[in-house]
């Protein structure tokens, strides 16, 4: 357990030495807007494994400077929300990024494993479930807490090497390379930004254009205000009661008694500032406001070249040894064929660059 600036400092000059270390987090996540981290753990090798306390050891910039370190291959399972969590508390860019999870995907099995069914798979390990609830901001951990936190990390380094192993040819290899070469950079994982938030909320999609820009304006108030007050988001006001004041266009505290299911306490402090936000997304120019989606309802010919997309895609996944999945969705597949049919406005989508084109060429040259 690493609880001092000296002891990490040791540690990092160590990790330097290797050419790769395992890395893990465990946070809270439940009363705060941003995680609070509560561990974090590092293996140099399956015997050589370490926890970093990040309650005791204020100053982390040695590790982000490890993170940081293009030399030195950082092995992550399911890398985004980790990435955005170290980024966040070391202020460093984490750089020569490794995720078992996307790796799994160009090496003959799915791009969805579990870090334990990964393990299992691969090695013929189980890995305990015992600790999926711990609070890890209490001190100090017991036994059980110390030995499941650092089996999140024990195996990595192995499971790399074996995942390199699996996969088919270099091709396949650079393929996965560029991948993980878009974990370098925050924007691909610190997800989306207040002012296009909005996007996530479900059932925004049904939303006319000037109820988007209304709902807009109240996901970046919420946004604001969370991270002032330091709450969840969801505290503050909920993503249901967004989405009613944008279809209802609240404008007075007496329509938010009436028409809205808000609760009196919200009212009564928020509601002047949720009047000001619809508003705003009111008197919106046309010109700036979000588009409403187009439908992803297929024509006749859209849907005969999906399915001959779908039958092309997992033939040639099962004959390179890659999870069909890592080139797209079914949402982003309809997209495609639209597209190609000018049957959508023309925009570009991951499919039609980088390695997913390679993969795709085929098909694009005989499609239409």
């Amino acid at each position: 357990m690493i609880t001092s600036s000296d002891a990490l400092h040791d540690l990092v000059e160590k990790a330097r030495l290797a050419n790769s270390v395992a890395i893990d987090t465990e946070f809270v996540w439940t009363k705060t807007y941003l995680p609070r981290l509560g561990l974090i753990q590092l293996a140099l090798s399956d015997e050589e494994c370490y926890l970093l306390d990040p309650l005791a050891v204020e100053d982390l910039s040695p590790f982000g400077e490890l993170l940081a370190d293009p030399s030195v291959v950082k092995i992550l399972h399911d890398a985004p929300q980790d990435l955005a969590i170290l980024h966040s508390a070391t202020g460093y860019i984490p750089k020569n990024i490794f995720d078992t999870r996307l790796a799994a995907g160009f090496a003959g099995l799915t791009a969805t494993l579990s870090l334990g069914n990964l393990i299992q798979e691969l090695l013929d390990i189980t890995l305990p479930k015992t600790e999926t609830r711990t609070d890890w901001l209490k001190r100090p951990l017991d036994q059980d807490q110390i030995l499941y936190a650092l089996d999140d990390v024990r195996y990595l380094r192995a499971a790399r090497i074996i995942l390199i192993n699996r996969i088919i040819g270099p091709e396949i290899k650079s393929w996965l390379q560029e991948e993980l070469d878009l974990l370098n950079d925050p924007k691909n994982y610190n997800g989306l930004t207040a002012h296009t938030r909005y996007k996530r909320i479900r059932g925004s999609k049904g939303l006319e254009s000037i109820e988007l820009a209304i709902l807009r304006e109240l996901v970046i108030w919420r946004e604001l205000t969370a991270k002032k007050i330091n709450r969840p988001r969801g505290h503050v006001v909920k993503d249901s009661d967004l989405l009613e004041l944008s279809r209802k266009k609240t404008t007075s505290i007496e329509q938010l008694q009436e028409k809205t299911s808000l609760s009196a306490r919200t009212i009564e402090r928020w509601g002047e500032n949720l009047i000001a936000a619809v508003q705003a997304g009111l008197t919106c120019p046309v010109e700036k406001r979000p588009q409403k989606e187009q439908s992803m309802r297929l024509s006749t010919k859209n849907s005969q070249m999906l399915e001959r997309l779908n039958e092309f895609i997992q033939l040639k996944s099962q004959m390179q040894g890659i999870d069909p999945m890592l080139i797209g969705n079914g949402s982003e597949l309809k997209k495609l064929v639209k597209i190609l049919n000018k049957s959508h406005k023309s925009e570009l989508v991951r499919q039609m660059e980088g390695w997913r084109k390679t993969f795709l060429n085929d098909f694009f040259r005989y499609a239409v």
